[in-house]
């Protein structure tokens, strides 16, 4: 609470609070990010727009077709999902763009929520290893039982869950992922949110 106080006093014009979901209430896709970035998301209130993490995630989703328009991180650029939702782990900006376990946790009912109120939904495609716990705990499952790997696939409760190394600048700028790498991950994501 007193970070993103301090983010108002230091950017009183940015967003600053908990950053909704955006997308298709009739999603069969969720992607699920870690938290909103200080500059990002706390400033568009919109997730992944106004950072690099939304250069690589909203071009791939409108090379397989699950937006339409054009992406310029900026919240009225009239990009539209289809299809689809993107949300966050944690819905305010962390310090330091790490949450730690409390805040997680406290947002995670909203993580649920959010789940449950997607009656389409047939896969989650989870950046990093964050997301994927905390969607993982949502279910009442435990990490252990479903490690995170970059590309793995998991089922729980009738969904495909599907990991990729967060597309942050850091693990794009460092090869740890790359655009192809993130690409055929969202792939199978793809592929599972159309199966029948």
């Amino acid at each position: 609470m007193a970070y993103r106080a301090a983010n108002q006093q230091k950017f009183p014009d940015f967003f600053n609070g908990a950053v909704p979901s955006f997308g298709d209430e009739a999603a069969k896709l969720l992607i699920v990010g870690l938290a909103p970035g200080v500059k990002g998301a706390n400033r568009t209130a919109r997730p992944f727009t106004g950072d690099y993490a939304g250069d690589l995630l909203y071009p791939t989703m409108l090379k397989f077709g699950f937006a339409k328009g054009d992406y310029r991180a900026d919240p009225k650029d009239g990009l539209c999902l289809s299809g689809a939702m993107v949300t966050n782990a944690v819905r305010c900006v962390p310090p330091e763009n790490k949450p730690i376990g409390a805040e997680i946790s406290q947002c995670r009912p909203y993580l649920i929520s959010r789940i449950k109120a997607l009656p389409h939904l047939k896969a989650i495609f989870l950046l990093g290893r964050i997301a994927h716990e905390s969607v993982l705990r949502a279910f009442g499952q435990k990490p252990a039982h479903h490690p995170f790997a970059h590309g793995a696939m998991h089922q729980i409760a009738g969904l495909t869950l599907i990991d990729s190394y967060h597309c942050s600048r850091y693990n794009v700028n460092t090869r740890r992922l790359t655009p192809a790498m993130f690409e055929d991950a969202f792939q199978k994501a793809a592929k599972a949110a159309d199966q029948p």
